[in-house]
């Protein structure tokens, strides 16, 4: 596994546990408003030896209860499924951080991992702008279908960056989840990384709106 780098301690990526979080090195989209960008190149000029997590991990026993993959994106760890295997081995819980964009080894991974955040981008239709790559909004909606069907503990949420998804795109996404079955959706506070500057959340009628489709929760980053 190409790790680029390990977040020891966390109360906020896996709700009601503490954990630490793997960040894998490598991701295909380049999301307009990437937290990570270090991460997105599959090759890191620096990062975290397996042995040296696994034996942080070991460390930590009694201490931690879960470990969370997140990137970059970490359906594109090819030993992905081996690695968690081990850290369930090892006793803990694990999350994982994704955009589902892999489908196929998405299918693989769910029914392996205890909690999944997974993030919407926009309206299916739209997703290319915020991605920068082509189709992916295909390859995400098939990797929502099989998130709803595992019956996995997960977190749909969606960050806002009002520049490129509209607040009716915000409606459009609603709806989306509600027919999907979706009871709850997190819309994040987009933050840009060069200036900290934090955009505006979507106006309190659109998520008044698309509440009566769907719970939504406003979180601030």
């Amino acid at each position: 596994m190409k790790i680029g780098g390990l977040l020891k301690f966390s109360v906020l990526d896996y709700p009601g546990k503490l954990s630490c979080v793997v960040f894998c090195q490598g991701c295909f989209l380049r999301c307009t408003y990437c937290h990570n960008p270090e991460f997105q190149p599959c090759e890191a000029s620096a990062g975290v030896d397996f042995q040296e997590f696994l034996d942080f991990l070991k460390s930590r026993s009694g201490c931690l209860d879960a470990v969370v993959f997140s990137g970059g994106e970490p359906l594109l760890q090819t030993d992905l499924i081996q690695v968690i295997e081990i850290v369930k081995e090892l006793g803990f819980f694990v999350g994982i951080h994704t955009s589902g964009v892999v489908p196929n080894m998405f299918k693989k991974v769910v029914s392996l991992v205890d909690w999944i955040g997974f993030d919407i981008k926009t309206v299916f239709r739209k997703y290319d702008i915020v991605t920068q790559f082509q189709g992916s909004g295909l390859l995400v909606k098939i990797g929502l279908e099989i998130l709803l069907n595992s019956g996995v503990s997960y977190e749909i949420r969606t960050t806002y960056d009002s520049r490129f998804i509209s607040q009716e795109d915000v409606l459009k996404v609603a709806e989306i989840l509600q027919k999907l079955g979706v009871r709850e959706w997190t819309i994040q506070e987009c933050v840009i990384r060069d200036t900290d500057e934090a955009l505006l959340l979507p106006d309190k009628n659109v998520v008044e709106e698309a509440s009566k489709l769907v719970r939504v929760n406003l979180r601030h980053q």
